[in-house]
């Protein structure tokens, strides 16, 4: 059995997407919610109080973890890993290889504005946008535990406010980056990349920004191998999905 695995879920939604992945690991896991989210909806967000979260989880586990997660889960991945690194025995992150600068922060900063107008309504939305894009179940999960738009504007704020680049590269155990093919976030992959002291990089062919989610039972073997590796001289290049 390799290390335990502390998963950390996306923008607005919780824990919950993580459930048909979580089905078929042997390893044992967790997926907390990040403050304003899910459980922890009404709690102010941000990347201090994000981060202890997921350490509070490794330290319940056993005091290291591999960390996994995506989107916005993958830059708190990023972020926990650079302020714990002796929690954090490896970071698998997903989805979250483009600089939260320039426009494109100001893009999602019109877009939490807009959500936090009318929470309600962009939590159908959301809902509705997972069902078109995921399978029955995964869409189901992302949206079991609750879509909590009214957080995303702050967010947005903590998320532009990090510098993942340099968060990579003063953590120095091992990451497996990986995007799918067709996912936007991945236009700073290779200067991500190159941050990390022991990294790799996968694409997942055809795959979108959330649909490298949409076969569980694939993903749930890559992150388990990453675990299995650990901080052992295990070839990440084996760990391919």
């Amino acid at each position: 059995m390799g290390l335990p695995i502390v998963f950390i879920h996306g923008i607005r939604v919780s824990g919950t997407m993580w459930d048909p992945v979580r089905a078929h690991l042997t390893s044992p896991s967790a997926a907390p919610d990040l403050p304003g989210h899910g459980c922890r909806r009404g709690m102010p967000y941000d990347m201090d109080a994000a981060c202890e979260v997921v350490a509070g989880h490794i330290t319940d586990l056993g005091g290291r973890a591999l960390v996994a997660g995506l989107s916005l889960g993958g830059y708190v991945g990023i972020a926990t890993a650079a302020r714990h690194p002796a929690l954090v025995a490896g970071l698998v992150a997903m989805g979250c290889t483009a600089k939260p600068t320039g426009s494109r922060a100001a893009v999602y900063r019109l877009a939490g504005r807009l959500a936090a107008r009318n929470p309600s309504l962009a939590g159908r939305l959301s809902a509705y946008g997972f069902r078109r894009a995921l399978p029955g179940p995964v869409a189901k999960a992302f949206a079991a535990g609750g879509v909590s738009c009214e957080v995303v504007p702050s967010v947005v704020e903590a998320v532009a406010a990090e510098d993942p680049v340099a968060s990579l590269a003063a953590y120095p155990g091992r990451v497996w980056l990986v995007n799918g093919s067709r996912d936007p976030f991945r236009v700073d992959e290779e200067e991500f990349l190159r941050a990390c002291a022991r990294g790799s990089l996968t694409h997942l062919p055809g795959r979108g920004h959330l649909t490298v989610l949409a076969d569980p039972a694939r993903i749930a073997r890559f992150i388990e191998s990453a675990a299995r590796a650990g901080d052992s001289t295990t070839s990440m290049e084996t760990l391919a999905p």
